[in-house]
C-alpha cells in the first residue's frame, strides 16, 4: 500500500526537550498513518470522490455517506466508511465537517464489527479524523479508545497499525493517556513492537513513547516486558529502529524496575556498543541512558566499566556534539569514582 499521510509529530519536541535533544525531534517523524488505496475502482465513486476532494462541495456527499453508515447492507456501509476515510485523508477541512455531521459514533461502532474489512475501514476513518486537533476530545468522549484497543488486539495487521496511530493521536491530550493505559493498550503495543512488521514497530514505539510520559504507563510497559524487544531493536543496527527504541528506553529508565529490566535483558553491552559505533544521535542518547542507569548505583557502574565503556566515552568527549561531550565527561567522572563500598543496585525512584 502507498503511504497516504506523512504525519508531522511536532508535538514530540516538548518531550525531547527533557533530554535536550530538540534537534533530533525527527526520530519519530517518519511514522506514517493511513496507507490505504487512493480511490475506489468503481468509476462512479471515483468521480464523485475526486470532485468532492477538489472542490468545496463535499457537504452533501458527507451527509449521504453518514446516512449510509446506518444501512442494512454491509457493502453500503463499507463503501460509505471507505469514502469518508478518503475524504478525511485528502482534505483537512473535511475532518471537521465529517465530525460535525454525526459520523463519529457510527464509525466507532464499525470498529467492533466482525467483518475485518469493515472494522479496518472504521479504524482508519477514526485515525484520519484524529489528525485534526479539534476532533481529538470529541473522539475520546464518544468512546473511541476502547474499540481502538480492541482493534489493536484482534484487528488486521493494517488495522492494528492504524489503531496504534489513532491511539497515539488521542494520547496527545494528556487526560487521555491514563484512559488509554487503563484500557489495556500498553501490553498490546508492546506485543506489536515485538511481533509487528517494520511499520508496526515504528507505530508502536511512537505510541509508547508518548504514553509512557505518564508514570503509571511506564510501570505497565515494564510489567508487559517492554525491555526485551527494546534491547533487541537497539542491538540491531539494520533494523532502523535503534533511535526510536533508545528514546523509549530513555523515557522508562527513571523507574528502578525499568533499570533492573534493562540490565537483565542485556542492555548494558548494547548501550556501550552504541556509544562505540552508533551515529552521533545514537551515541548521545545511549550516554544519557547510561548516566541514568549509573547514577546512585555502584553495581551498575561496575558493569558499565567492565564492558569497556571508558575508551569510547573518552573518544566521544573529544569528538561528539557539545551535548554528547558534556554527558560523556559526566559519565567518565562517575565511572572513575571508587567503586567499592555498598553496592546499591538502583537509585531512588525519580519523580516524573
Amino acid at each position: 500500500m502507498e503511504a497516504e499521510i506523512h504525519s508531522n509529530y511536532t508535538y514530540m519536541n516538548r518531550n525531547f526537550s527533557n533530554i535536550s535533544l530538540n534537534e533530533d525531534s525527527t526520530a519519530f517523524s517518519d511514522c506514517n498513518s493511513d496507507r490505504s488505496g487512493e480511490f475506489p475502482t468503481t468509476s462512479l465513486h471515483s468521480k464523485r470522490l475526486i470532485l468532492a476532494c477538489a472542490t468545496e462541495k463535499s457537504d452533501d456527499l458527507i451527509q449521504q455517506l453518514v446516512s449510509d453508515l446506518e444501512s442494512d447492507s454491509i457493502e453500503d456501509r463499507k463503501q460509505a466508511a471507505m469514502e469518508l476515510r478518503l475524504l478525511a485523508k485528502n482534505k483537512p477541512e473535511n475532518r471537521v465537517k465529517i465530525a460535525k455531521s454525526g459520523a463519529i459514533k457510527p464509525l466507532i461502532s464499525l470498529i467492533s464489527c466482525s467483518d475485518p474489512e469493515l472494522q479496518e475501514h472504521g479504524v482508519t476513518a477514526i485515525l484520519n479524523l484524529s489528525l485534526c486537533d479539534e476532533n481529538k476530545e470529541l473522539l475520546a468522549s464518544s468512546g473511541a479508545i476502547r474499540p481502538l484497543v480492541r482493534a489493536l488486539k484482534i484487528g488486521t495487521p493494517t488495522g492494528k497499525e492504524n489503531a496504534a496511530c489513532a491511539l497515539l493521536r488521542l494520547s496527545q491530550l494528556e487526560e487521555n493517556k491514563s484512559v488509554i493505559g487503563r484500557s489495556g493498550a500498553i501490553p498490546l503495543l508492546v506485543d506489536l513492537l515485538e511481533t509487528g512488521n517494520f511499520r508496526g514497530k515504528k507505530d508502536a514505539s511512537t505510541a509508547l513513547y508518548s504514553l509512557c510520559s505518564l508514570k503509571e504507563n511506564k510501570i505497565r510497559a515494564v510489567e508487559a516486558g517492554i525491555m526485551k524487544p527494546l534491547v533487541e531493536l537497539m542491538a540491531d543496527f539494520e533494523s532502523n529502529m535503534v533511535d526510536k527504541s533508545a528514546f523509549v528506553v530513555s523515557v522508562l529508565v527513571s523507574l528502578p524496575e525499568a533499570r533492573a529490566a534493562l540490565v537483565e535483558e542485556g542492555g548494558v553491552p548494547v548501550l556501550v556498543e552504541i556509544v562505540e559505533v552508533g551515529s552521533q544521535r545514537q551515541k548521545e542518547i545511549a550516554v544519557v541512558i547510561l548516566l541514568q542507569l549509573c547514577d546512585g548505583s555502584v553495581v551498575y557502574r561496575n558493569m558499565v566499566a567492565r564492558e569497556g565503556a571508558i575508551p569510547p566515552l573518552v573518544a566521544l568527549s573529544q569528538a561528539g556534539t557539545k551535548r554528547a561531550k558534556q554527558k560523556a565527561e559526566q559519565l567518565i567522572e562517575l565511572l572513575r569514582r571508587p567503586r567499592s563500598g555498598n553496592n546499591v543496585a538502583s537509585s531512588s525512584d525519580s519523580s516524573d
